[in-house]
This record gives structure tokens, C-alpha cells and sequence, in this order.
């Protein structure tokens, strides 16, 4: 079983993404496989149901593809003696009593599964992320609040996630009878929704009100969201008038998310911003040298030449996700040739990773070089100010990230506060033209690439 749900893992976080993956798919386990139905274990009731109603097909896809056939999936939890079936042919659900959900949420455990890797000993801290990280091992000693909420932002794969899970295991740690709430702002979203669709937003408003800690993920998902929103505003306010710490995450700063409420941003904005800034380096290295010596306890006897680690630091800046799944790969497949890893080795196994590192530049790194060449200010840069001095300069960054990465229009769209892909296609046609006119600006844009691609 468990070689088989490990090839359904690898399958299905390519399906679902890595960070739907680690959220929804990483806690799960397969216990086995009876007369075409494969029962899947899930720690809490909230994450069977949700992960039933949005990822059972993929999940019943995959697993009839490599241990067909697979005509059903059946959900159990910790809590649960029945099973929660989902099939092509399951009848609707129909909304349950309101007695039978909030003994379900009495059930329930309140915090989502914590990954176990992510602690403050393995976290390694650099320049770009040491005030977060001092800010973090704060709030996690469980003293007095000094600063509500800790928001915390940055791009994909820069440690927001990694230290939210710390704090949420280090205080559970020192205050065993806290209640820490941990959850991403579209679990919020999907409990809120449950709760009027069931006629129980008391008992919503009972679980989410009486914490000692709230932790929300990627906060920015709430955006545009009206009744979300607002349940979320009276919720912060109600912990902070009763002292209780919040902690908060998204992938920009509060003022730069679209369609958030002006009362929330400045909510938001009361306490602690904390912006985890993209790997230099030395970071990079130090993350390596902290996965090596892990990775060496599993794979015992293996050789690592010198100047391997540095070549990696210097080659793949993307994020440290990538950074890291490139350590594994190399260490597997080093152990499955029975072979040293070289640099040859290292450019023969990776060549995909580094191919794809020397052909981008990130859309961050983009912005922050040509916010440093305009003196301009970086929140300016994806922000709503369309003065000349700001949005030429915006204009140049959006068409270098369409050159110099692989990033879709939208998702250039997205990393600059929200944007239209036609936005961005006007951005990048306005400085194609401007550049066979302007041999000054030609030449600034020469300069930038030439910076970037150092």
C-alpha cells in the first residue's frame, strides 16, 4: 500500500499543485484496497469533507490507473466509525441537522495537520528572512501580545508557510492547553460557507471566537469575497479586543491585495508587516548545507564532491522549494547508480531544473531591480498609481517579465497587485514600441537584463 499511495502522491501533486498538495493531499494516507473501494484515512473531519468534495476524482483517477480497478473512494477519520463515500454515481449530499454538525465540530480538531518538517531548528535564516523569523520565535514564546497581527508576506517558496507551522507547533509546545487555530484563509472561507448553507453560524462563530491563537494562510484568497469578509473582520476584531494573537499570511502586502475591504487592510496593517525577501546566496547555500546533512542519514555512504552545493546555490534561485526538491532528486538518483555526485552528475540530473533557472528571472527580482534603477518605491510598483514616473517603470518590469520569464500574461497579471492580462499586454506593446524611438530608454532596458541575468 504504501509503495502505491507513494506513486499516487507524486502523481497527484502534480495535479493538484504543490501548495493545494501539502494542504489537502499530505495528510492523507491509503489503508487499503477492498472489492474496488480504497479507504483513505484523514486526520480530522473537516479535511475528509473537504478533501471528498473537491480532489475525490483525481484521487480515484489516479489510484484505478496504478491499482485498478478502483471503482470508489471512502473517506475515514479519527473520529469516525462510519465511512463517507464519494463515487460517480454518490447520491447529492444533502445538508445535515444542525445537531449533527456541531457535534461535529466538537469533534473535530480545530487546527489543520501541521507538517512535521516545518519547525524554527530546521529553518535557516538568512538576511531576507531574519527579522520575520525573530518576529515568529516572539509570538511563539506565548508572552504578552506586543504586536497583533504578525502579517507576514512573500513570494511562493520563501518560508511563510514553513514559519507559520512553527509557530503553531512551538506554542502548542509551551502552552499545551492553548487553543491554536491554524487553517488557510479558503478553509475560513469554506467553514463560513458550510455554516450558512447549514444554518449554523452560531456554532461558527462559537469554534472560530474562542482561540487562544489564529493562523490564517495566504490570506489573500478572501479578496472579493463580501460575507467572507465581513465574518472575518468581526472575527479579528473580536480576538484583539480580547487580547488574542493573530498571525497572518499572503503573498503581498495588505494594502497591494485587490478587492480587500480598506477597513481590513488597515486592520491589518496595525500590527507587525513583515516581508520575507527572495534567497540571496548565502541563504541558499545554508539551506543546502541543512538538507545535506539530513539527506545523508538517509542515504548513508554517499559521496558529495566538493563545489557541488555551491554550483546549486549559484544555478537555481527560483525558490527554495525548487531548491530543495533539486537536492532530493540528485541524492536518489545518485543512490539508485550507486554513484559519487559530481557536477556531472549534478548537470546530467538536473538538467531540466537548471535549464529552466537559466531561462527566468523571477517576476519579484524584476520588480525590485527596476524599482532600485527608477528609485521608485516597490509598493508603487504593483500598486494603483498610474502617474508617468511610476507607471513607465511599471511598464518596463511587466514587459522584462514577459521576455525573461515563462510566466503566462495572468500570471504576470497577478504579481502586479491583481492586474488584467490585457493590462499587461498593453505594458509590454507600449515599451516594444518605445523602444525603437527612445535609444534612452533602449538602453536602460539593455542595462536591467544585463542585471538581471548577472
Amino acid at each position: 500500500m504504501d509503495k502505491i499511495w507513494g506513486q499516487a502522491r507524486e502523481e497527484l501533486q502534480k495535479i493538484v499543485g504543490a501548495d493545494s498538495f501539502a494542504t489537502w493531499i499530505e495528510p492523507l494516507r491509503l489503508s487499503g484496497v477492498e472489492e474496488g473501494t480504497a479507504t483513505i484515512q484523514c486526520p480530522t473531519r473537516f479535511l475528509s469533507d473537504w478533501v471528498s468534495r473537491h480532489y475525490s476524482d483525481d484521487i480515484l483517477k489516479v489510484l484505478d490507473r496504478l491499482d485498478g480497478p478502483v471503482q470508489r473512494i471512502a473517506f475515514e477519520t479519527r473520529s469516525q466509525t462510519s465511512r463517507q463515500v464519494a463515487a460517480a454515481n454518490t447520491e447529492p449530499k444533502r445538508a445535515a441537522p444542525r445537531a449533527a454538525v456541531a457535534t461535529a465540530a466538537a469533534e473535530d480538531e480545530l487546527t489543520a495537520p501541521l507538517d512535521q518538517r516545518f519547525t524554527f531548528d530546521n529553518f535557516i535564516v538568512g538576511k531576507p528572512n531574519e527579522l520575520a523569523h525573530a518576529a515568529a520565535r516572539r509570538v511563539a514564546e506565548g508572552g504578552p501580545v506586543t504586536f497583533n497581527p504578525l502579517f507576514l508576506y512573500g513570494g511562493v517558496g520563501l518560508g511563510k508557510t514553513h514559519l507559520m507551522h512553527a509557530i503553531a507547533r512551538e506554542f502548542q509546545i509551551r502552552q499545551p492547553e492553548a487553543r491554536v487555530l491554524y487553517l488557510s484563509a479558503e478553509q475560513f472561507m469554506y467553514r463560513f460557507v458550510q455554516a450558512l448553507r447549514d444554518r449554523t453560524v452560531m456554532d461558527f462563530k462559537e469554534l472560530f471566537r474562542n482561540v487562544s491563537v489564529l493562523m490564517v494562510d495566504d490570506v489573500q484568497f478572501i479578496a472579493g469575497k463580501d460575507s467572507t469578509q465581513e465574518e472575518f473582520f468581526h472575527t479579528f476584531n473580536t480576538l484583539v479586543d480580547q487580547g488574542k494573537q493573530i498571525v497572518i499570511s499572503a503573498d503581498r502586502a495588505p494594502g497591494e491585495i485587490k478587492d480587500m475591504e480598506e477597513r481590513i487592510k488597515s486592520r491589518l496593517q496595525c500590527g507587525l508587516v513583515v516581508d520575507l525577501h527572495p534567497t540571496d546566496y548565502e541563504l541558499r547555500l545554508g539551506i543546502l548545507q541543512s538538507k545535506t546533512d539530513s539527506f545523508r542519514l538517509q542515504y548513508p555512504g554517499l559521496q558529495l564532491a566538493p563545489g557541488v552545493l555551491e554550483f546549486l546555490a549559484h544555478r537555481i534561485t527560483s525558490n527554495v522549494r525548487v531548491l530543495e526538491g533539486a537536492l532530493q532528486r540528485l541524492f536518489a538518483f545518485a543512490s539508485l547508480m550507486g554513484r559519487e555526485i559530481t557536477l556531472d552528475m549534478t548537470q546530467e540530473c538536473l538538467a531540466d531544473i537548471l535549464r529552466a533557472n537559466d531561462r527566468k528571472v523571477s517576476i519579484e527580482e524584476i520588480q525590485r531591480k527596476v524599482a532600485e534603477h527608477y528609485n521608485i518605491r516597490l509598493a508603487d510598483m504593483i500598486g494603483p498609481k498610474r502617474v508617468r514616473t511610476v507607471a513607465r517603470p511599471r511598464q518596463i518590469a511587466m514587459y522584462l517579465s514577459k521576455q525573461m520569464t515563462s510566466r503566462s500574461l495572468p500570471e504576470i497579471g497577478r504579481r502586479f497587485g491583481g492586474r488584467d492580462h490585457t493590462t499587461i499586454m498593453h505594458g509590454v506593446r507600449k515599451i516594444e514600441e518605445l523602444r525603437s524611438a527612445d535609444r534612452s530608454l533602449s538602453e536602460d532596458i539593455d542595462l536591467l537584463r544585463r542585471l538581471l541575468e548577472a
